[in-house]
């Protein structure tokens, strides 16, 4: 169901948007690791609100708290967030990929755009996305949960 506030011609542009954040190429760092990217300026409780809501759909796709998350977060707020909505969720979580154990490495990207905010979260079997009407007091969804799995 369309919303009412979102026009047709900007629904397609942020679906484009989303189907290259999922699509798109990620670098792998040193340790094998994607790169994570936030941009400093998202507020606490904006990112804690985006981690949240993010973080419970991850849940659902992979099952709550039965992995450890290798996390390489890059000091925003949004990856310190992050890697306490995981915490809060059970999930263990490294930020070394030196672990001994079989984990599940996670990568974000938060890009703004147009007043909001278009969040990716990225495993080897899944990928999640959403866009966000950021506000002084947290975050909302402005668009349905994107969804995409790898075989």
């Amino acid at each position: 169901m369309r919303s009412p506030h979102i026009s047709t011609s900007r629904q397609l542009l942020i679906a484009g948007l989303f189907a290259m954040l999922l699509s798109g190429c990620q670098t792998a760092g040193s340790d094998g690791l994607v790169v994570s990217d936030a941009p400093p300026e998202i507020s606490g409780p904006a990112a804690s609100a985006i981690a949240g809501d993010m973080v419970s759909r991850l849940a659902e796709q992979i099952g709550q708290g039965k992995a450890t998350v290798a996390l390489k977060v890059d000091g925003s707020p949004f990856g310190h967030a992050l890697e306490a909505a995981l915490k809060g969720w059970g999930y263990a979580v490294v930020t070394d990929q030196k672990a001994d154990q079989k984990v599940i490495p996670l990568a974000y990207v938060i890009v703004p755009f147009e007043g909001q905010v278009l969040a990716r979260l990225s495993t080897s079997s899944v990928e999640l996305g959403r866009a966000y009407i950021v506000t002084g007091n947290g975050a909302t969804p402005a668009s349905a949960l994107s969804l995409l799995k790898r075989g």
